[in-house]
């Protein structure tokens, strides 16, 4: 990525990037500080070059970001999860209008926070254009890393069938492997 220049995304490339600031496998965060937390946002055209952050804003975007990692797993109702992504979702300062077009969410303040409420409107677009779907975590526990689904039944299950699809079938055949070898010692 070249510097200084701001990063044109569609809202499930957003998204997608956002919950990956955080890397599970490898414990490495791209949102360590305020400060981190800024340059990734002023990246991407959501906030503004005098935009400042405090550790308030850095809590609520991990908050937000750990959320929607959750929400990306579709899975069953987890009402704790949910509940714990509706309030992050609270605190961040949104507004239903009307527009030409018709309803409309937006950001209706400016700085970090301003900034973060884009990404729930970046959101709110993936289930407008059909891509919430499609934007996934990956199934494998270790790695958790989202992306976008673009197979053609929306199946895909790893974000790497080369990595994490191998590790888990390689664990599932193991598994196999090792109740068959006790079955035939008793």
């Amino acid at each position: 990525m070249v510097t200084g220049e701001a990063v044109e995304l569609g809202p499930a490339e957003l998204v997608r990037d956002f919950v990956n600031t955080y890397d599970v496998e490898n414990d490495d965060d791209e949102l360590a500080s305020p400060g981190e937390l800024v340059v990734w946002l002023r990246e991407r055209d959501l906030a503004g070059p005098c935009d400042r952050a405090g550790d308030d804003d850095l809590a609520l975007a991990v908050g937000l970001r750990e959320g929607l990692r959750g929400a990306l797993l579709h899975d069953d109702d987890h009402p704790v999860r949910d509940a714990v992504l509706d309030a992050v979702l609270e605190e961040l300062p949104l507004r239903l209008s009307m527009g030409r077009e018709g309803p409309v969410l937006r950001p209706v303040a400016g700085g970090t926070r301003g900034a973060l409420a884009g990404i729930a409107v970046a959101v709110m677009g993936t289930r407008a254009d059909g891509t919430w779907g499609r934007l996934k975590v990956c199934a494998e526990g270790t790695c958790l890393w989202a992306f976008i689904d673009s197979s053609k039944n929306r199946s895909r299950a790893w974000c790497s069938m080369k990595v994490c699809g191998n590790r888990t079938k390689t664990r599932a055949y193991r598994a196999r492997r090792a109740g068959e070898s006790r079955t035939r010692r008793s």
